[in-house]
């Protein structure tokens, strides 16, 4: 089945809420494609302004993380209510800076994966492995172990329409990117194991996204293997490239 491309911009802890609105105009004439989801997941601060900036564009906001609770006393947490009423579609969880800084656990993040679904968001799960896992070989040992326990309990029809990004850690913002023939191999793994878990549909409805040091001079060759339905961009979601990016597929 054709599966729509998805582009989504992760713009990290970068972008103070004048400087969004100011990167939001440069890209609206870049990015405008009909046949690509072009998504901006960006700092919580941002979300408003750029929410009101994305208005009858082609554009979806996503946010870069998300608490477990609906409300209380989280002192510095955002909800899943409170996104969904601010206008965001999309939530990343699972971002190997996440799992990795702020120790956040399978188990932590499959709840997450529970409440966005629960609150109508769409989970961009991320998962991947270090240099270290790839040299000795279990890649899709560690992946499968990560996908399992993040969509544990997790119903096939809502897997069916959330997003898997495989982001190789020794790719992102190191300038190195996985070849196309290595991110399709693991992003076939991933949707062999959905495929394994739940059914060949579910399999070929899920997008799986590669990210990592994806840029406008890989994207085109990276989009066009049959395993590899978008990106999920860092550092060149933050220029004029991401246009290119977006359009790449063309």
């Amino acid at each position: 089945m054709a599966r729509r491309k998805i582009i989504a911009g992760n713009w990290k802890m970068n972008m103070t809420p004048s400087q969004a609105l100011a990167l939001v105009e440069e890209l609206k004439p870049l990015v405008v494609n009909p046949d690509v989801d072009v998504v901006y997941c960006v700092p919580a601060i941002d979300i408003v302004p750029v929410v009101n900036a994305v208005k009858g564009t082609n554009v979806e906001v996503g946010a870069e993380n998300m608490y477990i609770e609906d409300k209380g006393a989280y002192t510095g947490e955002i909800s899943a209510p409170m996104l969904v009423d601010a206008g965001v579609k999309y939530v990343i969880i699972g971002h190997s800076e996440r799992r990795d800084y702020f120790k956040e656990d399978d188990a932590f993040l499959n709840a997450k994966v529970k409440k966005a679904i629960a609150a109508g968001l769409t989970p961009i799960l991320c998962c991947g492995e270090s240099l270290e896992q790839r040299e000795t070989g279990v890649t899709m040992d560690w992946i499968r172990l990560q996908i399992k326990s993040d969509l544990a309990g997790v119903s096939a029809d809502d897997v069916k329409n959330l997003v898997i990004a495989y982001e190789p850690i020794w790719a992102i913002g190191t300038g190195k990117t996985a070849t196309a023939d290595q991110a399709q191999e693991v992003c076939k793994g991933i949707r062999d194991l959905i495929a394994e878990i739940y059914d060949e549909a579910t399999a070929d409805a899920v997008r799986i996204q590669y990210g990592g040091s994806m840029n406008a001079g890989n994207a085109a060759e990276l989009l066009a293997k049959p395993d590899i339905d978008g990106g999920l961009i860092g550092g060149a979601s933050l220029k004029a490239d991401f246009g290119k990016v977006v359009n790449a597929g063309k």
